[in-house]
């Protein structure tokens, strides 16, 4: 299924460099449509860096974690895959500054409880919430529809737990070199954990993610996979297709080895500059955003008016001529 899907059509990239290409030119954009006679030193200390963008968006998705450990009722963990998953997506063609993280990082968790059928209602979901809930629920609410047409409504996520279980059940059945692969799962769940911190899951496919994690766990319980990989799962491959996967498993490995955390006094700093130049038409608490969601609901409430008469001058007709048949 995962080779047929949008995530394997759209949402893997080449690498790191790709990824950072697509950022910066979201940031780029942004900067452009809003910079007007500035100076590039000007610009600078205004706007945000594709780097500090980046680091924000890092340090949002630890809170994403965090709200997500945190809720009541216990979320599952292809929720919280799949939230991450729209996260990253998200920022990979949108900026920080046009949208800000705490509104799409809220609005992804309640998609993803949707999409993967840990239904929540608006209401309870926001009680996991401290402030203005009411605040809360009409941000997340307002935002979803955009999320969901920047995403270009591709709402299918796989993620790589359910392959790894499947490699555990293969291992046990068919590689008796480990006789308890069960040894490996703890560090191997942990290392999937990391995972989700970094961009492995959009340079990646979901069964790569997963035989690295096991490969990283056999091989801190001094364990090797290679024959397993080799042997059995391309017995009838190449022996280029076998090392060009073993490449991609240590790509892997680096890729979430050298994810590293964001100091907090430099996430506040980002914070602080990003509330100076963030589009206020997105911002909930503005007078812009607050104007145009007034004028959304007149327009919603003209189009009801519209059917409605449309609707008692398409029944007149129809009255009268019964009344004449009489």
């Amino acid at each position: 299924m995962f080779s047929i899907s949008t995530q394997a059509k759209y949402w893997l990239f080449t690498g790191e460099t790709e990824l950072a290409t697509c950022r910066a030119e979201a940031n780029r954009s942004y900067i452009s449509s809003r910079r007007a006679h500035l100076t590039d030193n000007e610009v600078a200390s205004c706007f945000l860096t594709p780097m500090e963008e980046k680091l924000l968006s890092r340090q949002y998705e630890v809170v994403l974690r965090k709200f997500c450990s945190e809720f009541q009722p216990p979320m599952p963990k292809c929720v919280i895959g799949t939230s991450l998953a729209y996260f990253k997506r998200f920022y990979v063609h949108n900026s920080n500054m046009d949208y800000h993280p705490k509104d799409i990082m809220l609005t992804c968790v309640y998609l993803a409880c949707k999409v993967e059928e840990f239904y929540v209602p608006i209401g309870q979901f926001v009680k996991n919430l401290r402030g203005d809930r009411e605040k809360f629920a009409d941000a997340i609410l307002s935002f979803e529809l955009t999320l969901m047409s920047k995403l270009n409504y591709h709402l299918t996520v796989h993620n790589p737990f359910r392959p790894m279980e499947g490699f555990i059940i293969d291992i046990k059945t068919r590689y008796k070199d480990i006789q308890n692969i069960e040894i490996v799962r703890r560090t191997a769940e942990e290392f999937m954990e990391r995972s989700l911190q970094s961009d492995a899951c959009l340079i990646f496919s979901p069964a790569q993610i997963a035989l690295a994690a096991l490969s990283f766990g056999a091989t801190k319980e001094g364990l090797s996979l290679d024959r397993y990989i080799k042997e059995i799962l391309f017995k009838t491959a190449t022996e280029k297709e076998a090392e060009d996967t073993l490449y991609q498993l240590r790509r892997v490995k680096f890729i979430v080895k050298n994810t590293e955390s964001v100091p907090r006094e430099q996430a506040q700093a980002i914070q602080k500059k990003l509330d100076q130049c963030r589009n206020q038409e997105n911002n909930p608490d503005s007078d812009v955003y607050k104007q145009r969601m007034l004028e959304k609901l007149d327009e919603e409430e003209d189009v009801r008016h519209r059917k409605r008469a449309k609707l008692v001058a398409d029944d007149e007709p129809m009255f009268f001529s019964l009344e004449q048949d009489r």
